[in-house]
């Protein structure tokens, strides 16, 4: 049961961490370089973007090392952040930007909110004013929306064209 929760605690701190990453690094100044690639378009099938994930497997290997030499727990926790990476793999990489050969669009629900949120967060030109930096937890769309309106960067519902 012990080992479970720090997996459970280990997926829930991995997407604070993944949103902070997100937002201020992969959105910042310092990690624009890799991640401009996902907000390109492109038809190959690896972005430099994919790079942060190879940076966090490795980061989860040497997890491994340290939990199965030294100290257990780090185990566990590699555990976890291994199943959050294939939770982002899943939900990121494979509904939302469909990098799979089939394709799928939900139509509601959980899926449906998570798929819109990050596709307003693509919405915006370049690393300014995007919304929804998390990969398994997404805010209302409503909200996203309205704040986009705010920003400028999406028309009032009045000023869009039929």
């Amino acid at each position: 049961m012990t080992q479970f929760l720090i997996v459970l605690m280990t997926v829930a701190a991995m997407e604070l961490t993944a949103y902070s990453v997100h937002r201020w690094i992969m959105h910042g100044p310092l990690g624009w370089g890799w991640h401009k690639s996902h907000h390109e378009d492109h038809d190959h099938a690896f972005e430099r973007n994919d790079l942060y994930g190879l940076v966090f497997s490795l980061i989860a290997g040497a997890l491994f090392v340290a939990g199965s030499l030294w100290v257990p727990v780090l185990w566990w926790v590699a555990v976890g952040m291994t199943v959050y990476g294939a939770i982002y793999f899943i939900l990121h990489d494979g509904l939302v930007h469909q990098r799979w050969p089939f394709r799928y669009v939900p139509r509601r629900g959980y899926f449906r909110r998570l798929y819109q949120a990050h596709r307003l967060h693509h919405a915006v030109e370049g690393r300014e004013h995007c919304v929804s930096f998390g990969f398994i937890y997404a805010p209302p769309v409503d909200h996203l929306k309205q704040r986009l309106k705010q920003s400028g960067v999406l028309k009032p519902d009045s000023e869009r064209q039929p």
